[in-house]
């Protein structure tokens, strides 16, 4: 029971972790996930231009 208790616990901590490196990642949620790269920018895959400042390089 104690295992259980303490797996429950740093799973909980570590979900707004998870959440936060999704919201900072390019075409992240609806948009679906980086497709590809083209011209520096990061192409979602939903086919719209992701609004990161980040650069792509493929």
């Amino acid at each position: 029971m104690k295992m259980w208790s303490a797996f429950l616990v740093s799973m909980l901590m570590m979900a707004p972790m998870m959440e936060a490196n999704a919201r900072n990642y390019p075409c992240s949620g609806k948009m679906g996930g980086v497709s590809h790269c083209k011209d520096g920018k990061f192409v979602c895959k939903n086919g719209k231009i992701s609004q990161s400042k980040k650069t792509c390089s493929r």
